[in-house]
């Protein structure tokens, strides 16, 4: 057996677990709360049997867990990313995007993931921790620039956030989020200098 031959298998593994990663993320962002897909639908739309399910995944905790801390670390990393791409405000504002994505993600899959909390698999703190850093980091980046308001700390954007995407966090309020997570980033920028008044 070649060293090609002896990959192959890994290759096709790790792919495998990438593609049922994405595919159970979105059938948790399209589900209805409370209704969380099944492991044989989530195989089905991955096009893979049930056994290729369970040894990735063998049971419906590691399947969450998975894709929680796979979101998880798409907002911690992705602030970095954005932020090599774009000035502060527009990194906040489309890392504002992804951690809408993650509470969707987390709405379809919450009763399992509430359980999993209780029960301590899941450290809720923790992860609070890590997107306080993330939203911290773009939020130095905007002080340092002067774009960016200096007075406002992580814990209240993320409060803001979890509020927009309380109350417009379906599909069908897509528009309405957009609007909301704007008119937050308008109140983040820095304001400009006044200008004098001229004299009457």
């Amino acid at each position: 057996m070649t060293d090609t031959d002896s990959r192959k298998p890994r290759a096709d593994a790790t792919r495998n677990r990438r593609q049922l990663l994405a595919v159970a993320t979105r059938l948790f962002v399209s589900a209805e709360t409370g209704a969380e897909p099944s492991m044989r639908a989530i195989a089905q739309a991955a096009g893979v049997g049930i056994a290729t399910l369970y040894r990735h995944f063998p049971t419906r905790e590691s399947l969450v867990d998975a894709v929680y801390q796979d979101q998880v670390s798409r907002l911690t990393t992705g602030a970095r990313a954005l932020l090599a791409e774009l000035d502060p405000p527009a990194a906040l504002r489309r890392w504002m995007d992804l951690f809408g994505a993650w509470i969707a993600t987390k709405n379809g899959m919450l009763d399992t993931l509430l359980a999993m909390v209780e029960s301590g698999e899941i450290a809720h703190a923790h992860t609070r921790t890590e997107l306080l850093a993330a939203i911290d980091e773009i939020l130095e980046a905007g002080r340092t620039t002067g774009k960016l308001r200096a007075d406002v700390p992580a814990s209240d954007i993320a409060a803001a956030l979890i509020g927009i995407f309380t109350v417009a966090g379906s599909p069908e309020h897509e528009a309405m989020a957009a609007r909301l997570l704007d008119l937050l980033m308008d109140g983040l920028r820095a304001s400009a200098p006044s200008q004098p008044r001229a004299a009457k």
